[in-house]
């Protein structure tokens, strides 16, 4: 862990990731020209619901002459077009609420493969955090950073930087720890069946990593919702997963899921 003078951040590298603390940013939007040239001006498409929080950092954006803020949406369903014609950089949002914002969010990067995105207003629980990281996103600011805390993550980002909370990091490395020792038993397995998952639960969990939510599958499966929870219970205890995503990641290392 070290304390950087030249941005005033602090950081935990480790395993290819990096945990900055939010707080103690300083002259970073300045950073930007300084490091990428002074004509650079990363573009960024802001997405919230919330009209007055949207209006107001568009204009605190706006007043940052190292930041263009290339378009802004109420909605994913909108966005989604719009950000492709923009071609911003980095996506600001605080969508990540139900299953249709993770597809519509994984929909994004599927156009655009090197788009960036930096998620604001988040609650500090793992769960969420490990689902924006398997989504891939490179910012996540808890819900009690200012407004301009959040502009520094927008910087830190288009330097090429992960902006994330350095507990919920921790969190992700352990995890990552994890993942690492599952996947040498499995290869020592030698494609052997360790997980013994019925054809049901299989079919269940595909539809999980789909981006569906237990009604969506209950549903499809004409199962009740009752059931498919149950169902989901016994096999995060059988591949030890702490949650959903988790077992999704688990079972596709296993081989038995196809990669997505």
């Amino acid at each position: 862990m070290t304390w950087n003078v030249t941005t005033h951040k602090l950081c935990l590298e480790t395993a290819g990731v990096t945990s900055i603390c939010i707080t103690g940013f300083r002259m970073l939007i300045g950073n930007i020209g300084k490091q990428r040239g002074p004509s650079f001006r990363v573009s960024v498409h802001l997405l919230t619901e919330n009209r007055l929080l949207r209006d107001s950092l568009a204009r605190l954006l706006s007043k940052k002459a190292s930041i263009c803020v290339a378009g802004v949406s109420a909605s994913l369903e909108a966005a989604s077009q719009e950000i492709a014609a923009s071609r911003a950089e980095i996506v600001l949002t605080d969508c990540l609420i139900t299953t249709r914002d993770t597809c519509l969010l994984r929909r994004l990067f599927d156009q655009d493969p090197t788009v960036r995105i930096v998620l604001f207003g988040m609650e500090e629980r793992p769960e969420a955090f490990l689902k924006a990281a398997y989504l891939g996103v490179a910012g996540y600011v808890l819900k009690d950073a200012s407004a301009s805390e959040i502009t520094a993550a927008v910087a830190a980002v288009a330097l090429g930087e992960a902006v994330f909370p350095p507990k919920l990091c921790m969190r992700l490395i352990e995890h990552l720890a994890q993942q690492s020792c599952r996947g040498t038993l499995i290869e020592e397995q030698e494609g052997t069946s360790k997980l013994s998952l019925t054809h049901r639960q299989l079919e269940l969990v595909s539809l999980v990593a789909k981006g569906l939510s237990n009604k969506e599958i209950a549903a499809n499966l004409h199962l009740s919702e009752f059931t498919v929870k149950n169902h989901m219970r016994r096999i995060m205890k059988q591949v030890d997963a702490q949650d959903r995503y988790e077992a999704v990641d688990v079972i596709r290392s296993s081989g038995a899921l196809p990669s997505a």
